[in-house]
């Protein structure tokens, strides 16, 4: 892998390409050009194509390749490489291939090669191939590859391409109001579902081949008169400054990509449902998707837009600002209750009711342990069942979480581990850091909740505020591609104060006429009232 040093020069750190060790970025380039130089050009011998490609794909039992005759005397030879379950019947009228074979096997022999050189077929989708390794990196897309004797070219024919989960409404991105479809596995899939909700010539997929032995496609989608240039080359040049060998989801691309690696928060938002991501493309981001992943990665991003969700747009501005603030508010207390309940009992009792003080001393009457060890245990206790729940297949899941949670809180209570008001201030964390709508930024404050149960506890209410005040320093710092985390808390004076208008409180929809800092500043305005 490759990253730049304070001067900007590449350092190598590690990597393996082509089966040998690669000390600079400039011997793994001569070594690519060297690998592209040697490719085999097809022949216009079938048996010669046939030998090479045989050779390429030896010992590759899912790879088929299949010897026919063409043309109306049967006397042209062909052959199709393809895999396994990627192509339907090639005898079928109703598929690409099929039709393509049907048309050749009642052209006149003589015209073949003219009928390959203009798609007299009609068929939408065929890529010719002038090498061998071409061919059989296309066909590794899921694709047919026909070769026929006499004819100096491969031609890719499109079919029904590897096997995906239909479109489905995704788990962790629930709304009351809005659309039911989520992200597929497929990424030419994932593109038609956004390009459904965002009809314009404008709108531009850019499609990149990321991973040396995976060769995914990743795509950029954003619109051509919104989304900064300067956005979209960083985000190119972030993707293709790593060598690697396989790109098998966007959380890879996200973690390479990343400038604050070591930031418990995500610079980089996620999502699953195409709204979200055709909203985002609209406000001027950009949107990154990998192959056989149903996660987008949307960029830039700040602390505000995680804690929207798709229906605060499709509700009235008085539901969704209520909505919107709770969740505020559970974030904060995701990450601080366990803590204040430390600084509080532990070392300024003095601000409590009476009554109430009297009722939680009660409550640890018998209990062994000091207040830190016993909110850790119970925490940690929590995460593990919060994590047995996603592991377990199915109903069981859902089951284990709220059963083995009750059952382990209750019997912990009455064998006097923990006080009952532990157990209400672990829950009540709980149920704040599930109200946080992305799973990433909640990890975030599930992590940092420990980082001020520790300061709490050693320091008391100036340990609790002296770790709120380092958390809020470190987000001040952080940046997404150039825009602050914070905004539009800081730097709204950069938008006129347009931005705080869709921030803890949701103004009319017919107020929020500008868009947010992500677009271009001459292309602002989404909202005006038509003229009469």
């Amino acid at each position: 892998m490759y990253f730049s040093g304070k001067n900007g020069n590449p350092k190598v750190i590690e990597i393996a390409v082509c089966g040998y060790a690669c000390r600079q970025q400039k011997k793994c380039m001569q070594e690519t050009d060297r690998m592209s130089d040697a490719k085999t050009r097809i022949s216009t011998s079938l048996q010669v194509n046939m030998d090479a490609y045989q050779k390429l794909f030896s010992d590759c039992a899912d790879i088929k390749m299949r010897k026919m005759a063409l043309g109306q005397g049967r006397r042209r030879e062909c052959f199709v490489a393809y895999i396994e379950v990627s192509v339907s019947n090639m005898l079928l009228q109703t598929t690409a291939l099929g039709r393509a074979l049907s048309y050749l096997g009642e052209t006149e022999d003589a015209k073949i090669n003219e009928v390959l050189d203009k798609n007299a077929m009609g068929i939408s989708d065929v890529t010719p191939f002038m090498y061998i390794e071409d061919a059989a990196a296309g066909m590794l897309t899921g694709d047919a590859i026909l070769f026929v004797d006499g004819y100096d070219k491969a031609l890719k024919i499109a079919d029904k391409g590897y096997p995906g989960a239909m479109v489905q409404e995704p788990d962790s991105e629930k709304v009351i109001r809005g659309s039911k479809e989520g992200f597929t596995d497929s990424i030419k899939m994932n593109t038609a579902l956004i390009r459904k909700r965002v009809r314009s010539t404008r709108f531009k997929v850019k499609e990149i081949s990321q991973g040396l032995r995976s060769h995914t496609a990743v795509d950029l989608i954003y619109m051509e008169d919104l989304a900064q240039e300067s956005v979209i080359s960083e985000v190119e040049k972030r993707i293709e400054d790593y060598v690697i060998d396989g790109v098998l989801d966007s959380g890879v691309i996200e973690q390479l990509a990343e400038r604050k690696w070591y930031s418990p928060f995500p610079q980089f938002q996620t999502t699953q449902r195409p709204d979200r991501a055709a909203l985002a493309v609209l406000e001027g981001r950009v949107v990154v998707m990998s192959d056989n992943s149903p996660t987008a990665l949307i960029l830039p991003t700040d602390f505000n837009s995680f804690v929207k969700t798709s229906d605060d747009y499709y509700n009235r501005f008085e539901v969704a600002s209520f909505a919107r603030a709770l969740r505020f508010i559970a974030a904060f207390f995701a990450m601080s209750m366990p803590g204040l309940y430390l600084a509080v009992t532990n070392f300024h009792t003095q601000i409590l009711p009476t009554p109430l003080l009297l009722s939680f001393w009660e409550a640890r009457i018998g209990v062994p342990f000091p207040a830190a060890l016993e909110v850790i245990l119970m925490e940690l206790a929590f995460e593990l069942l919060r994590e047995a729940g996603v592991r377990l297949p199915g109903a069981m899941g859902n089951t284990i979480g709220i059963v083995g949670g009750l059952i382990i809180g209750q019997a912990a209570v009455d064998a006097n581990l923990v006080s009952p008001i532990v157990v209400i201030t672990v829950a009540f964390t709980a149920l704040c850091s599930f109200s946080i709508p992305n799973e990433e930024f909640a990890f975030a404050f599930r992590l940092l909740k420990f980082y001020i149960i520790v300061v709490s506890a050693w320091l008391g209410f100036f340990g609790f505020l002296l770790g709120l005040f380092t958390v809020l320093i470190h987000l001040s710092k952080l940046k997404s591609f150039g825009i602050p985390y914070l905004m539009p808390f800081v730097g709204a004076d950069l938008t006129g104060y347009k931005d705080q208008r869709d921030s803890i409180w949701r103004a009319p929809l017919r107020r929020m006429t500008h868009r947010p800092i992500y677009a271009r500043e001459e292309e602002r305005v989404k909202l005006r009232r038509k003229s009469r």
